[in-house]
């Protein structure tokens, strides 16, 4: 069996603005779109930015190892180097974090590198690394 993929919707306040952050900035290739939707490949998986200002952005925030993680997010597990060359990236660019990019739970199960930001209409992103992939599902 192939590994499955997965496909995310979210909403967003400007498609001009989504297509600059996910294709510009993230580097993530264009699918097809129209004048409402773009499909952008995430890391391999698809996630389709639709036009809808009234419902873009994130509201609530939950407690985790003392930080306040935007509840509403999603993001990608990346390999550590690709991990710390996106943080080196975004540092470079300039990116306001929600969270600023560090490891939590260390010395735990479940040691992570992790960073949390925002897209331009206010969608949290959060990527993160394992050391020891395996770690991903540990209790």
């Amino acid at each position: 069996m192939t590994q499955p993929l997965f496909h995310l919707a979210f909403p967003v306040d400007d498609l001009a603005r989504a297509r600059a952050f996910y294709g510009g900035l993230l580097g993530c290739a264009e699918g097809r779109s129209s004048a409402d939707w773009v499909d952008f490949n995430f890391y391999g998986h698809q996630i389709v930015a639709h036009l809808a200002p009234g419902e873009a952005g994130h509201r609530t925030t939950s407690a985790v190892d003392g930080d306040n993680v935007p509840v509403r997010h999603f993001g990608a597990i990346l390999a550590m180097p690709e991990w710390q060359a996106l943080a080196d990236k975004l540092v470079a660019a300039g990116t306001t974090f929600v969270i600023e990019p560090h490891v939590r739970f260390k010395g735990q199960v479940g040691e992570q590198a992790t960073m949390f930001f925002l897209d331009p209409c206010g969608n949290a992103l959060e990527f993160k690394a394992f050391g020891d992939i395996s770690q991903v599902f540990a209790k």
